[in-house]
This record gives structure tokens, sequence and C-alpha cells, in this order.
């Protein structure tokens, strides 16, 4: 097993190398996809072989994908229809590719997933790995002049959908509220001791930063949940000890027309890993000794306590702009 690390080195090649020849067609739509490395690293570190994993808001299945390929079961759950049969497609993709494991993914809203995942699964998972949607001034990707044959850059693939329902439209505090009702119905399903991964990074609006790792932090106790670590999951890879940025073209976008209005903005290098645990029986980090954990829920605390003096931060209720 590896050893455990706060800092993960997940962006060693490209988002597009990661997932070359592992995902069906059309998987590149989709306007905010986990990096494959970071749903694996999850998965190595807080499984064995056999498990069973779970993401309630599955994508194109990335986490799905990974954790078969690593020798575990997956289970998803995706509220539009569009991603839920490319998430399917790439479940049987794998699967047909490797011959082991199994995955199934349901179409439904994730704040009722006991009702779309079989009873006999409720109890029985392990981990949880997932991500909630936030600002989309990373989302999307774009067709220059020489593709399109038109003057200037078209953007395309940056929604989740268009329909209003979608947690990926509604206003920060919305969000929250429902995210910490997801939250709880994976504490249900989880076993004693099990593990929830969510990643998440903050935003800014109108220059004003928007900390929603602390929110979702505050999200996963309101639910029930013990935050245990708090880890920093790279964007960027790692070569003769330098970070090499690999920023999207709306990243470095938004970062230079902010520079010109005087904001201080930088292009985003890492994802905030939030770590919580079901209370019940204690389980370590694999490869962790037990008693010494990487990352402590007092550690956690005090660095969202440190953003809160920085910048606005979402509480649960508190009152956030839409986005």
């Amino acid at each position: 097993m590896p050893s455990p690390l706060s800092v993960w080195n997940t962006a060693s090649t490209s988002a597009p190398a990661q997932r070359a020849h592992r995902y069906v067609p059309g998987s590149a739509a989709h306007p905010a996809k986990m990096l494959p490395q970071i749903a694996a690293h999850a998965i190595t570190t807080y499984t064995r072989p056999g498990d069973l994993v779970l993401d309630p808001m599955c994508g194109i299945g990335t986490t799905l994908v990974e954790a078969i390929r690593l020798g575990r079961h997956a289970l998803g759950t995706e509220y539009e229809a569009r991603w839920a049969d490319l998430a399917r497609a790439n479940v049987l993709h794998t699967l047909q590719a490797t011959g082991r494991g199994s995955g199934h993914v349901a179409c439904g809203d994730a704040r009722r997933l006991t009702d779309l995942i079989d009873e006999r699964h409720h109890g029985k998972i392990t981990l949880v790995v997932t991500s909630p949607p936030y600002g989309n001034s990373v989302h999307g990707q774009v067709r220059s002049s020489r593709e399109t044959g038109e003057r200037g850059v078209v953007k395309k693939d940056y929604r989740y959908s268009h329909d209003p329902s979608n947690l990926a439209h509604v206003s920060t505090d919305q969000l929250l509220d429902a995210f910490t009702e997801i939250l709880g119905q994976c504490r249900r399903v989880l076993r004693p001791g099990g593990t929830v991964v969510v990643t998440t990074r903050p935003w800014r609006e109108r220059g004003e930063l928007i900390d929603l790792p602390s929110a979702v932090l505050a999200a996963g106790q309101a639910a029930g949940l013990t935050p245990t670590e708090r880890c920093v999951a790279l964007l960027a890879g790692i070569r003769d000890s330098r970070l090499i940025s690999r920023p999207s073209f709306f990243q470095m976008k938004n970062v230079r027309d902010a520079r010109r209005q005087g904001i201080p903005l930088a292009v985003v290098q890492h994802e905030d890993v939030l770590v919580f645990t079901r209370p019940g029986q204690h389980t370590t980090t694999r490869g962790a000794t037990a008693g010494e954990p990487q990352c402590t829920a007092q550690a956690a605390r005090m660095s969202a306590a440190t953003a809160a003096g920085r910048s606005r931060t979402c509480a649960r209720r508190g009152r956030c702009g839409g986005r």
C-alpha cells in the first residue's frame, strides 16, 4: 500500500492523456470532469480490492471507471440522463476491457440516494468519492478561428445542462443545503468507519473569494460525518522539483482579465481534498500507522478558520451570491 500523503501527485500527465483509450467517445464533453488520477489515488489509499466504491454525482463515471480498473466494485448516481448514459457506457467499456469488478449507474437526484441504490448495498459501501459543482471559471472548451473558419474563439461544452433544477444552476446557499442532504444520504449507505472524499476548490465572484472548501467541511459535519484529513490534489505536474501548470484556456483568460482590473488572481494549481469518516469502527488511512493520521479534524477546522479570516466564507446558512 502507498504511504499516505497530504499532497497528492495527481497530474503527472495531462487530463487527456489520463483518459486516453479508457473512456468512450463523447466523454470529453462534460464541463467539469474529475482527474482520473485523483479518483484512483483516493481509491488506492482508502480501499482494498473487492471493496465497494460510490460516487453520488458521478458525471461520466470517472470514479467508477478507476474503481473497476483497480479491482473494486462501483456504484454511481447521476442527475442528468445524458451523463448517466455516458457513465454506463464507460463502465461497460471498462468491464469489457478488464474483466474484473462490477459497476452500476442509476439516473436520479442524489438527495434520494437511499432509494436509488439497492438496499443490499446499504451499510456496505467502503468509500464515497465525489465533487460538488462549483464556479464555471474553468469549465468548457474552445475552438479557434483555424478550426471553425470564423473570426474569434467559440466556446463549447461549458454547461452541465439547461435544466434549472440541476444543482450547477442554483445559488451557493441552495447548493450547500442540497450537498448537505447528499452527504447525509452517503452516511446512511456507508459502512461504519467508511470514508467520504470530496474534492472542491474556491472561486472568485466579482473579485471576492468564495470559500467553498470550508463550506463543504461544515456541510459534512452537519451531515453527521467526522472530518479526518484535509489534503491537496495537484492539478499541475512536477518536473525537476517545479510545478508545471496545465491551465485551461478559460483559466488563463480569467486570470488575465482579473489582473487587468487589479485583482491579484492566480492560476489554480490544486483541488482541496476533504476527507470524512462515518462514525463507528475506527479505520486508519491505508499504509498509515494507527494513531498517526496525516491531517486531523482540528487542523481542518483551523485551516477553515484561517480562510474565513481572509475571505467571505459560505456557511451552510450563509448568504452567498449565485453563480
